[in-house]
C-alpha cells in the first residue's frame, strides 16, 4: 500500500481495535450471563436498574444511548422473567415507571461474580483497567456533546 494511504490501514484506526475489543468482550460475557439467563443487553439494563432502582423507559433510553424501540422487547422479556414490573409514575400518570421486583433484586447477588470473572480474562492490571475506563469515558463524553 502506498504511504499516501497509511491513514486508511486497519492498524492505524482507533475504531477497529475498539470494535474488536467490544465484540470479543461481549462474546466472553456470554457463558457467564447464560448462567443468569440474560443476554448482554439485558445484563446492561439490569445493572442500570440495580443502580437506579426505578425509572421510565425514556430515562433508561437516555442513559444507555439506546433507541426506545430497541429497549421495548428487552424490557418485555425482563418483565416476563419476573425481574421488572411496570406501574404508573406517581409524578406523571401518563408515563410508566419500571422498577425491580424482588426476583430482579435477588438476581443482583447471583451476578456479583461476573465483573471479577471478566476482569480475570482481560489481562489488565487494576490501574490499567482504571486508565482505560477513564479514556473511554472521555471519548463517550466528547461524542455525546456531538449528539
Amino acid at each position: 500500500m502506498d504511504g499516501k494511504y497509511d491513514a486508511l490501514r486497519l492498524r492505524n484506526q482507533l475504531c477497529f481495535p475498539l470494535y474488536l475489543c467490544s465484540k470479543e468482550i461481549t462474546r466472553r460475557y456470554q457463558p457467564l450471563l447464560e448462567k443468569l439467563d440474560l443476554t448482554y443487553t439485558q445484563y446492561v439494563v439490569m445493572m442500570y436498574y440495580w443502580e437506579m432502582g426505578s425509572s421510565t423507559a425514556k430515562e433508561l433510553s437516555g442513559a444507555l444511548l439506546l433507541d426506545p424501540s430497541t429497549l421495548t422487547p428487552i424490557l418485555r422479556k425482563l418483565e416476563k422473567k419476573g425481574y421488572l414490573k411496570r406501574s404508573r409514575n406517581p409524578e406523571d400518570e401518563r408515563s410508566i415507571l419500571l422498577s425491580l421486583t424482588s426476583e430482579g433484586l435477588a438476581l443482583q447477588d447471583r451476578a456479583l461474580a461476573v465483573p471479577a470473572e471478566m476482569a480475570n480474562c482481560l489481562g489488565l492490571k487494576e490501574e490499567e483497567a482504571y486508565q482505560l475506563g477513564m479514556l473511554l469515558g472521555k471519548i463517550l463524553t466528547n461524542v455525546e456533546k456531538e449528539l
